[in-house]
């Protein structure tokens, strides 16, 4: 039975971890030249962040694994969530290695990355199908004892809402403590339904991977030291999409996730006006970015849409039967 005492002592370590592993590794990123480039066509603001260490999501993930390797609470869903983690992450690595150490500005071509991301996907899909009680049944938000059940169209459907959320979290990072703390707040979330439900090593999972947020937020906010990179942000949106479909709870993404969902649907609402009647919609897209354009501080941009996430999640957990 884990206790109160545990999730908390778990939270407290990997911050710690992640905290001291900072002043470690941002020197060595910084001294391999593993430093962002950004891009000439983004907010003339940021081009002063050129150079700053990339792939800092690596101190997320040591912190992470660390933690939860230690604490003995190793199980089925444990290892599922965290080849989730661990497998986004690797695909982003990827990706920041080709970019930033090959100095090929592209990475690794869309396909490739989609590939590796449905593939992870299915796997999860399947694990989640044949091992849930629920079977292919989702939890349907504020509706108490009824479920939606997606029969042969489950696989789709969670491949869909994983790789959709990956690259939502991905588009979310783009400004100094964004992504983090956005993510941090729903992990937090995640957390108090695991632990509310009885999923006891999920609300593990999800606390200490808060708490790795939050030591990493020391370093990355605003004026951010390191950059998490497609390592730090794919691996939070594998991490936030396994604890969300073990839970059966994938229909509370686009609630509590409403920044990472607005995001995404600034681009696509940005790229479709432009290409179907030259106009566009948004100062500029991401929606973090428009709102930059209109004046707005990073510092002011970040903050709000902490304090609209805060607000999503009071209504999740409102949402949420039990």
């Amino acid at each position: 039975m884990i206790e109160y005492i545990d999730i908390v002592r778990n939270i407290l370590i990997s911050f710690l971890i992640t905290l001291i592993l900072g002043p470690i590794m941002i020197p060595l990123l910084r001294k391999l030249k593993i430093g962002q480039n950004v891009r000439d066509d983004g907010p003339q603001t940021h081009l002063k962040k050129s150079g700053t260490p990339t792939m800092g999501g690596i101190l997320i993930l040591i912190a992470l694994v660390i933690t939860i390797v230690t604490s003995g609470v190793l199980n089925r869903d444990m290892y599922v969530l965290l080849l989730s983690t661990f497998g986004f992450g690797l695909i982003g690595f990827i990706d920041d290695y080709i970019k930033v150490v090959k100095k090929r500005s592209l990475g690794l071509r869309a396909y490739q990355k989609l590939i590796g991301q449905i593939i992870l996907a299915v796997i999860l899909a399947i694990y989640q199908s044949s091992t849930s009680v629920l079977g292919t049944k989702l939890i349907v938000p504020f509706l108490r004892d009824q479920y939606l059940d997606l029969g042969p169209l489950y696989i789709p459907f969670i491949t869909f809402v994983v790789v959709a959320t990956v690259n939502s979290v991905n588009l979310t990072d783009g400004l100094d403590g964004l992504a983090s703390g956005v993510t941090l707040i729903i992990l937090s979330f995640f957390g108090l339904v695991a632990l509310n439900y009885g999923m006891e090593s999920i609300s593990i999972f999800s606390t200490t991977l808060a708490g790795a947020c939050l030591g990493f937020l020391i370093h990355n906010a605003y004026p951010a030291k390191v950059f998490m990179g497609d390592t730090g942000s794919m691996a939070l949106g594998g991490a936030v999409s396994a604890i969300a479909i073990l839970l059966n709870l994938p229909l509370i993404i686009p609630i509590v996730g409403g920044i990472y969902f607005a995001e995404a649907l600034s681009v696509i609402i940005q790229v479709t006006s432009y290409k179907l009647t030259g106009k566009r919609v948004f100062l500029m897209s991401p929606l973090h970015h428009h709102y930059e354009q209109k004046g707005w501080k990073e510092t002011k941009v970040v903050a709000v849409f902490w304090i609209v996430t805060v607000i999503l999640c009071l209504i999740g957990i409102v949402s949420v039967p039990y």
